[in-house]
């Protein structure tokens, strides 16, 4: 069968990329509307952002009041100043959640309506250019063709798609993320495994996404550990932002599954950032789906060197289970309670958790089928943890 395979057009990788991708950012337009973090403005690196496009003859204005992950009013209010501006293209530099924001503008600036009238369709439309400039090492939407933006009148996370989400360019320079705190390298580096193994095990995996998943996984698996404990470690920032990249080719082109579907209720109802969330779900996600392809994450296993060759697949896909275990321990990923979460509370959303997580969709790519039932089990499950 035929599959479509898509990424970025422009992608730059390495040390210095910013500056070699002076003609792709002066042919995006002459005023950008820059979509950060008030955080991620204090950087060095947004100032060597805004040096580089005055050098280079790029006007500009900032938006910097993406905090947290984003909701459908921080989107207005940057669609709104987009268009008080006047600008014509948009440039993102963050985490996910400023990128996730910039999509949505340029969305809402070609079409109608408002994000949560787009949940459920394919958003189209002559987009105006994107570049996205990640300052963290996890969620690839520079990458993607999705954005999740929380609808604040409901509390639920949106999972929007449309390949004309997908950023003109992509600025991968490993440099912008030696800033990011040891929260965040492991949440946003689990957040980056989470979409390899997924997609992976995607009912809708291709040959393509494979090899860019594994890769992925097997540079998470040896970097994110030395990335945790030593930030400045500049192969290991490398080494995750390329895996964060190529994570996100993958989920690009064979979504996510079962993880990623119970992760946004937590994530919209109990404000756990989103790579935590995953996280926290990884091991108890990863177990129910295990028996319904055993050879896919031996395969995993074998490649990133959690098991060996003579282990059978049954062995070699268990072995896989306890290294993601162990990996999300390293990284000091804490229990909901641990996080403050009330048990009572959750307990009492669970039902409404397990609903919201279906109709997002994606358990549906889950390698086995998922019930309403399956994912009230496993939400459960998370308060068995030692």
């Amino acid at each position: 069968m035929g599959r479509q395979f898509i990424t970025p057009p422009r992608i730059f990788t390495g040390a210095g990329s910013l500056e070699l991708a002076q003609k792709e950012f002066q042919a995006l337009g002459s005023k950008a509307l820059i979509v950060t973090g008030p955080n991620v403005k204090k950087l060095a690196c947004f100032k060597k952002l805004t040096e580089f496009l005055s050098k280079i003859g790029v006007s500009y204005r900032i938006y910097s009041e993406v905090t947290g992950e984003p909701d459908d009013v921080i989107v207005l209010n940057g669609l709104i100043k987009y268009r008080l501006e006047k600008c014509d293209h948009l440039i993102a530099i963050g985490g996910g959640s400023p990128i996730d924001t910039m999509k949505a503008i340029a969305a809402l600036s070609v079409n109608s309506g408002k994000v949560s009238d787009y949940m459920g369709k394919a958003i189209e439309g002559d987009m105006p250019p994107m570049a996205a400039i990640p300052t963290t090492a996890g969620t690839g939407s520079e990458a993607t063709k999705f954005t999740v933006i929380t609808d604040s009148e409901t509390s639920i996370k949106m999972l929007l798609k449309g390949d004309c989400l997908i950023p003109t360019l992509a600025i991968i320079d490993p440099e912008f993320s030696m800033s990011s705190p040891k929260s965040v390298t492991a949440s946003t580096g689990l957040d980056a495994l989470t979409h390899a193994i997924e997609s992976y095990t995607s009912r809708l995996s291709q040959p393509l996404s494979d090899l860019f998943a594994v890769s992925a996984v097997k540079r998470i698996i040896k970097y994110l550990p030395t990335a945790y404990a030593d930030g400045s470690s500049a192969e290991a920032r490398e080494q995750m932002s390329l895996a964060a990249f190529e994570a996100g080719v993958a989920i690009n082109n064979a979504s996510v599954t079962i993880v990623h579907g119970m992760s946004r209720p937590i994530g919209a109802l109990f404000h756990v950032p989103h790579g935590l969330s995953n996280a926290m779900l990884l091991e108890k996600c990863m177990g129910f789906a295990l028996d319904g392809a055993y050879e896919r994450f031996a395969e995993l296993a074998r490649a990133s060197g959690a098991a060996e060759s003579a282990d059978s697949d049954k062995q070699a896909a268990e072995k896989l289970l306890a290294k993601l275990g162990e990996i999300c321990r390293i990284c000091e990923v804490p229990t909901l309670e641990q996080y403050g979460i009330s048990r009572d509370e959750f307990m009492a959303h669970i039902d409404k958790m397990a609903e919201d997580a279906l109709a997002s969709g994606s358990p549906a790519n889950t390698i086995k089928p998922v019930s309403k039932d399956d994912v009230i089990g496993i939400y459960r499950a998370l308060w068995d943890q030692p």
